[in-house]
C-alpha cells in the first residue's frame, strides 16, 4: 500500500519528467517507464509475462 503523500510526490516526479523541454517524446516515455518500473516492478513483471504469454501463444513458430 502506498501512503497518501507518496502518490502526490510520485505524480510530481512524473510531471517534472513530462515537462522537461530537452527530452523528445520517445525519451520522455522511456524515462517515465523507467521511473514506473523502479516504483512498481511487480506490476511491470506481471504485464510483461502476460504479454509474452499471449504473443507466444498466438505467434506459434512450430
Amino acid at each position: 500500500m502506498s501512503q497518501p503523500g507518496t502518490e502526490q510526490a510520485e505524480g510530481q516526479r512524473y510531471a517534472e519528467i513530462a515537462a522537461d523541454q530537452e527530452l523528445t517524446a520517445g525519451e520522455a516515455a522511456c524515462a517515465l517507464f523507467k521511473q514506473y518500473t523502479k516504483e512498481r516492478p511487480e506490476v511491470v513483471a506481471l504485464w510483461s509475462f502476460g504479454l509474452g504469454f499471449v504473443l507466444g501463444w498466438k505467434l506459434k513458430i512450430w
